[in-house]
């Protein structure tokens, strides 16, 4: 009879929005990503293999949902794909961070237009993120984050084959709107 009760008590809490024991850690824990929160706008450049450079404007949205318990990350880059061609997308992403408790650690479910969805490993520091995946063509994609002296947003993305050797494919440099 007391698994009845303590399972009606669950439900209740979960449909009147009454915390239940994690949540105050996770959200406690998402505090350490709370530098990112913001409207961020600047510019990119990526480069792929022996291609050409190509410079993009970039804004990226960060803000904390389901009670500070989620950071939900969009990212917008575009530019001209050709010199008298209109602005098109060249870069389309989504992110959501949160702590798992069970897990004992961050996890991240990122997704983008082109490339699909993945779930990187992630190290929080102190105003830096670095996430990182298997590319799917035997070799690792790392990006890193962090909010350098002047308060900028700066992202490099990295590409290693044997995990000890990375080369450079896209860098950015972004401004805090409002601050």
């Amino acid at each position: 009879m007391n698994a009845v009760f303590s399972l009606l008590g669950m439900m209740v809490a979960m449909q009147t929005g009454a915390p239940c024991a994690g949540r105050s850690v996770v959200t406690e824990k998402m505090k350490a990503l709370s530098f990112l929160v913001g409207e961020w706008e600047g510019t990119g450049s990526m480069q792929m293999g022996p291609g050409p450079k190509m410079n993009s404007k970039v804004k990226e949205s960060v803000q904390f949902r389901l009670s500070g318990s989620a950071l939900l990350v969009e990212g917008l880059g575009t530019a001209r794909v050709s010199e008298s061609g209109p602005e098109q997308n060249v870069h389309e992403a989504i992110a959501l961070i949160t702590w798992d408790p069970k897990q004992n650690k961050y996890v991240m479910h990122a997704m983008t237009a082109k490339a699909g969805h993945v779930e990187p490993t992630l190290e929080v520091g102190d105003k830096s993120l670095v996430w990182s995946f298997d590319s799917g063509t035997g070799g690792k994609v790392r990006y890193t984050i962090k909010i350098n002296d002047k308060g900028q947003w700066v992202e490099d993305g990295e590409f290693s084959q044997d995990g000890k050797t990375w080369i450079k494919f896209m860098e950015m440099t972004l401004d805090k709107k409002g601050s």
